[in-house]
Formats: C-alpha cells, sequence, structure tokens
C-alpha cells in the first residue's frame, strides 16, 4: 500500500457534500469541506482514480505545506522552505495560480509573482538551472491560496480543470459546465432511475452536456478518458505504471459498455445549428450510438413513441432572461415547459436548473425540492418534480361574486330586448361552438341599429367595442344606450358590470377615444385550435386577436408543414404561432409596432416556438418586402386599411396602395408558394389588373365563421393568390 497524502479537489460551490461521497467511492478519506473544496487523504491509486473517474471535481491538488503568513515576506519565506525539488526538475517549466489578498499582498498577481520568485531561487541557490514560466502548458502548475493568514501551497496534479472532459469541440450560448451538469443529473437521481431502465429527455439541450454525462453517468464510463493531458505528468513522485492500468481498467470497462444496451437518451433543440453542435460533441464522445438529437420546438415536445417509455427523466436547463429576450416572454416558455411536462410526462421524474426562480414558479407544476446552486456567477436553482396531476398547481382565481343583482336587474324594454337578441344568438351558434372547440367568438354585431357595437366572449369575460354613433344621434342617447348594453350583457352572462370589457367611442373625445388608458396589465390565456394565445381585453383598443380571421389562421395551419411562412403586418403574430404549430420550417412576422411585436414574441414562447426558428422582424412592411432577398412558400398580407404612423415613409391608404403590395409579396412567393390577401375596408375594390397577372380565387365568403357571416357587407375580404 503506497503512502497517503493529503489532497484537496475544488467543485463548484454548493456540490462539497456530493465531491466528498464520490472522493469515498474512489478510494479517498474526506477530511475537512471548505467553501468549494474537499480536503482528503488518499494514496497514489486513489488519487489517479479521482482525476480520471471524478464527474464533479474541478481540481485535484497536493497539498505540499500549510503555514501562516500575511506579508510578501512571509510568503516567499515559506514557499523557500519547500523541498521543490522533491516534486519537480529546474528543468521543467511552471505557472503559478495565487488566489486571495491582504494589506501589503494586495493583487493575485503580486502574489503570483512573489510565489514564483521563491521557486525560481530555491534552484538557483543550489546552483540549478533556472525554471522557466509556461502559463498555458505548464509541467508543473502550482497553486497558492491564501485566506485569513493561512497559505496553502500545492501542486496541482489535473492540469487544466477536470470539467473538461475532451468531447467539447464547439459549445452553444452560455454552456453548462460538465461537472456541474453531472451534479444535476446525481441530485435528480438520474443513476437510479437508470438503473431502472428509465429514458433522459432534455427538450432544450444546447451543445448536449446533459445528455452526455447523463450516458456517460449510466453507463459508467469514466469521465476523464479523452483527456489528453494531465498535470501529474511532470510531477516527480508520478507513477507512469501504476497510471496506465487504472487508464486500461476503465478503457476495458467502456469498451465492454458499449457493447450494451442502454437506457434512451434524446435530445432536442429548435435552434438547427445548435443541434449540430451538439451532434459533434456527441460523436466526439464516441456516444452517438446511443444518443439522439434532433431538431424540435418545444410545442413539439412528447415522448417517443417508438417504444414504451413509463418512465424516466426530463432535464434541462432553459434560459433565464439573460440570452433570448425579455422575462415577459420567457415566461410563457417556462408555462409551457410545465404544461407540456403534465401533459406527456405523468409518472416521470422533472428537473429544472433555472438561474430565475421567479419563472421556475410560473411554470404550474410544484416542486418537491430545491437546490441553491450556482451557474458560474449566476446563483441558480435545480428544480425537482414528481410529474404527475397531483403536482399541478391550480391557478387561484379571483372569488368574483355572480351578483344577484345582477339576475334580479329590471331591464328597460331596450336592455330587454338587447338581452333577448344575445339568447338568441348564443343558442344559434351552440352547436358550431361545441364541435370546434371556439373559446373566443363575436355574438353580437350591431344586428340592430340602434345598440351600434360589437360584443365578444373571451373565454368566461366578455368585451363590448362601441361603434361610433352617427350625428344624428343625441349624445345622451348613445350613452343611455350603451349603459342599457352594459346591463344585458351582465344579466346574460350573470357577470358583474365591473368584468366587463368596454371600449366607449365618443365624438367629443377627439384623439383621446382610443387611447390606452388606466392600464391594467391583465392577460388572459386562451385557445384557438391548438394554439395558445395571449388577449388584453382592458388596455388597447384591440384584443391581441382578430376574431373574424380565425378561418384563415386555421387554414395556414393546416398548410403550413415544412413551409416557409411569412407574416406581414403581423399584429401579434397570432398567424404565426397556428403556422408554427402546424410545422413551419420557419416563420417570420413583420411589423411596426414594437408593442405588438413584443406580444408577438411571448406568443411564440407561449407555444414553445422559438426565436431561432419563428424570427420577429420590426420595420416598415413595404420597405422591407422591397429589401428582402428570401423566398417563401406561404404568406399572409393582411395591411391596415389606412396608416399615417410617423415611423413610415408615406401614407398607407390600402384602396390605393394594395395592387403594389400584392405585387411586392408576390415577388417574394416560391413558385408554387400562396399569398393570402386580405382586408378589412368595408366598401373595398379589388384592381382588376391584378387578376390578368395571377389566379385570384375569392375566399371572402368561406373566410367568414358563423359568428361573422351575417348579411350586408362583409367584415373583411379575402383572396387566395397563386401564380
Amino acid at each position: 500500500m503506497s503512502q497517503k497524502r493529503s489532497f484537496i479537489a475544488t467543485c463548484p460551490k454548493g456540490l462539497e457534500q456530493l465531491l466528498a461521497a464520490e472522493i469515498a467511492s474512489l478510494g479517498g478519506e474526506p477530511l475537512r469541506e471548505t467553501v468549494g473544496a474537499m480536503i482528503f487523504n488518499a494514496d497514489l491509486a486513489a488519487m489517479y482514480r479521482l482525476c480520471l473517474w471524478s464527474r464533479l471535481a474541478n481540481r485535484v491538488m497536493l497539498i505540499l505545506s500549510e503555514f501562516r503568513g500575511e506579508s510578501a515576506d512571509d510568503l516567499y519565506q515559506g514557499l523557500s522552505a519547500i523541498d521543490w525539488q522533491d516534486h519537480m526538475l529546474a528543468s521543467n517549466s511552471i505557472s503559478v495560480d495565487f488566489n486571495g489578498q491582504t494589506d501589503e499582498i494586495r493583487n493575485s498577481h503580486f502574489g503570483a509573482l512573489k510565489s514564483k520568485d521563491a521557486v525560481v531561487d530555491y534552484f538557483l541557490a543550489r546552483g540549478e538551472a533556472r525554471p522557466s514560466v509556461d502559463k498555458n502548458t505548464p509541467d508543473i502548475r502550482i497553486n497558492i491560496r491564501l485566506n485569513r493568514g493561512q497559505i496553502t501551497a500545492c501542486i496541482d496534479l489535473s492540469g487544466e480543470s477536470l470539467h473538461r472532459r475532451g468531447y467539447r469541440s464547439s459549445g452553444a450560448m452560455a454552456p453548462l459546465k460538465e461537472n456541474l451538469a453531472a451534479a444535476l443529473l446525481l441530485r435528480a437521481d438520474w443513476p437510479g432511475i437508470a438503473s431502472r431502465a428509465g429514458a433522459l429527455i432534455d427538450p432544450m439541450c444546447g451543445s448536449g452536456t446533459l445528455l452526455i454525462e447523463g450516458a456517460m453517468m449510466a453507463m459508467n464510463i469514466a469521465p476523464g478518458l479523452l483527456r489528453q493531458r494531465w498535470g501529474f505528468r511532470g510531477w516527480l513522485d508520478h507513477d507512469q505504471a501504476l497510471w496506465e492500468g487504472i487508464v486500461e481498467q476503465a478503457e476495458a470497462h467502456r469498451s465492454l459498455a458499449l457493447t450494451r444496451e442502454w437506457p434512451e437518451i434524446r435530445g432536442y433543440d429548435a435552434n438547427g445549428k445548435i443541434v449540430a453542435q451538439a451532434q459533434e460533441n456527441i460523436e466526439n464522445a464516441g456516444l452517438e450510438c446511443f444518443i439522439k438529437v434532433s431538431r424540435r420546438e418545444l410545442a413539439q415536445l412528447a415522448k417517443p413513441t417508438h417504444r414504451e417509455l413509463d418512465h424516466g427523466l426530463l432535464i434541462t436547463n432553459p434560459p433565464y432572461g439573460e440570452r433570448l429576450g425579455e422575462q415577459a416572454e420567457l415566461l410563457h416558455l417556462y408555462r409551457h415547459l410545465g404544461q407540456s411536462m403534465l401533459a406527456h410526462f405523468s409518472g416521470w421524474q422533472g428537473a429544472v436548473f433555472t438561474g430565475n426562480a421567479d419563472l421556475g414558479k410560473r411554470m404550474g407544476i410544484r416542486s418537491y425540492k430545491q437546490y441553491q446552486l450556482l451557474n458560474g456567477t449566476i446563483p441558480a436553482k435545480l428544480l425537482l418534480f414528481n410529474i404527475g396531476p397531483e403536482a399541478q398547481v391550480r391557478e387561484r382565481r379571483p372569488d368574483v361574486q355572480q351578483e344577484s343583482a345582477a339576475e334580479a336587474l329590471q331591464l328597460t324594454s331596450g336592455g330587454q330586448m338587447f338581452a333577448n337578441r344575445l339568447r338568441k344568438n348564443l343558442k344559434r351558434l351552440s352547436k358550431w361552438r361545441t364541435k370546434n372547440g371556439i373559446e373566443c367568438f363575436r355574438v353580437y354585431d350591431a344586428d340592430m341599429p340602434e345598440y351600434a357595437v360589437a360584443v365578444d366572449c373571451y373565454g368566461s369575460a366578455v368585451h363590448i367595442a362601441e361603434y361610433m354613433a352617427p350625428v344624428s344621434v343625441p349624445e345622451e342617447d348613445a350613452e343611455r344606450r350603451l349603459r342599457e348594453v352594459i346591463e344585458a350583457v351582465s344579466q346574460v352572462f350573470n357577470v358583474s358590470a365591473n368584468n366587463i370589457a368596454v371600449k366607449e367611442r365618443r365624438r367629443q373625445r377627439g384623439k383621446d377615444q382610443y387611447q390606452r388608458q388606466a392600464p391594467r396589465n391583465t392577460v388572459m390565456e386562451l385557445k384557438e385550435g391548438q394554439a395558445k394565445v395571449l388577449v388584453n381585453l382592458h388596455d388597447y383598443l384591440d384584443t391581441g386577436l382578430f376574431l373574424d380571421h380565425r378561418p384563415v389562421r386555421l387554414d395556414i395551419a393546416a398548410r403550413a408543414k415544412n413551409k416557409r411562412f411569412l407574416n406581414l403586418f403581423s399584429y401579434t403574430a397570432v398567424a404565426s404561432v397556428q403556422a408554427g404549430i402546424g410545422g413551419a420550417k420557419v416563420t417570420t412576422s413583420v411589423d411596426m409596432s414594437h408593442t405588438y411585436l413584443q406580444w408577438a414574441r411571448r406568443n411564440l414562447s407561449l407555444n414553445g416556438l422559438s426565436e431561432s426558428r419563428h424570427r420577429t422582424e420590426h420595420g416598415d412592411c413595404r420597405r422591407w418586402m422591397k429589401d428582402c432577398k428570401d423566398q417563401y412558400d406561404l404568406i399572409l398580407l393582411d395591411p391596415p386599411t389606412f396608416s399615417n404612423s410617423k415611423r413610415m415613409d408615406d401614407v398607407l391608404d390600402i384602396q390605393r396602395d394594395h395592387s403594389e403590395l400584392i405585387n411586392d409579396a408576390m415577388a417574394l412567393l416560391a413558385p408554387e408558394g400562396l399569398l393570402i390577401f386580405s382586408t378589412n375596408k368595408r366598401d373595398f375594390i379589388l384592381d382588376q389588373d391584378l387578376s390578368s397577372r395571377y389566379k385570384m380565387e375569392d375566399r371572402t365568403r368561406w373566410s367568414l365563421d358563423e359568428d361573422f357571416s351575417r348579411g350586408g357587407k362583409p367584415i373583411h375580404y379575402c383572396w387566395y393568390i397563386t401564380r
């Protein structure tokens, strides 16, 4: 049995106890824990095993001396007393890492220089050559720590940090360090799950670190086998034969492991370049037969169906807010992740590592345990979940008193007439709504001239938009009728008037009539087909969802598979969400409003659609089309009727400008592509010259669902245009 010596193994803060258990399992004897490190005794064989097999350590260092010291002279004298010739040759190159400071040793650079002088002078005093300095690949890396007057001098036997396994040739943005990824897997009990043949899935896998570490852990492959350099190679006490024997055993174990069948390990990412990087790293690790990665949106997250996977671990490190945009957008990504876990992975274990605890709380699923860790310098939490119905967090809704007063309210004769029309329309639409799963629809649209309003249902909420009354109608009459409308809606839908969103339009208010006032910032999440959509009933003129275009958006979802989709004048990009859910290869949404584009990104995130494949572009669509060099298979062109935005070079008038807009859009259309043109201008007349250039199919009547198919002029016009 070789002599035992004292060592320090460092690790990320918070992993000290895991590291102690790992040291003991490899034959070491843990002695004392410090912040981010473990001091232990071990013989040479145990030290080699730790270097080769540790999944958690950053460095393994041999302790040469510990002594008290505050001054530069104390440091120099203490290091000069070490028998350096027992550990290195004068011809060796060295590098010194120094950490700590005192009143005299004020920075690490000065401390490193003083330490280097002590080592060099040691050999010069004995008539030997002066050791050279090599900061990148030294033969001997010396580590000096100064903490509260205690100086610890070590030789770094690992060389570069042990988290660098050697398989990562390229990394995605802000990749996890390998030893931190291993710690997350250990905390989530991946070894136990793998021993029961459970699967491992990372839906946002980035460069594949969690997958590779998970595979090596399940297969019990030594993580250091691919490393080319070791710090102990230049150390005089290095036993090459002992080391080679330990490596041979690990290689034999790996060779045997590669012949066996192992659990399903899969990763997905929406960014094709990052998936390619992950694939390259997996191949470098020699695990391409055991880990499968593919390009897939979070919206498509589900268990693989080629084999029965009744249990496993879903683990991921989603963005925190520093990388992909505002936290408000990421909120919906986290919510979608939580919903997908509950919908598709019941009975599995879940683990989400996030540097934004607030986002983690909004997933809609309750964690049973949390670990506080650091991802680099970012405080982060590992959230662990038992995925199942019992873990679902039911959102608390405020108790809305369904006022008995609403039921008992005595309506005026006009109000009663309006209420009767609402009930009639609801009955007419009932079967259609139930059959098609319609959550958002129009109940009433100025059916009776004296009540010039539109009434829309958004889930359990009601939205009333008043039309401008004719000049012949006195203002007091318009106000009375709107009051009757609100009272009738309150009674028919059994909601308090305070919970009805009302958009009033009054002649005397001028520019103020549609300005955002007293924002509530109350956002509802509703569904249209398979898409989830965010609507705001109170803060803006529009709610975020144009109900009359529902059939077109659903048709886009049906047509979009493997298509390149362009959404011009995209508003809140609900059509792009539908295209993404329908399997569009890419989508591009262009709008001039920063507010709507931010809203669009939240809608995309809510549905698990990433910005790498679903871009939002800020700009004037007319200029953007003329500058664009790309082609698209499916284009939606739905401009406003009129716009004089200061951000535009000119006024947009859809009647005057629609021919140019259609021609510019057709220039971007692939040969077999489809352009959908729509306008809400009530007296719109299509330029007949367009019919001589393109095949124009009038789809207006088709594009009006049951809730908009009333008599008179249609609320919008729609054409499907091909070459």
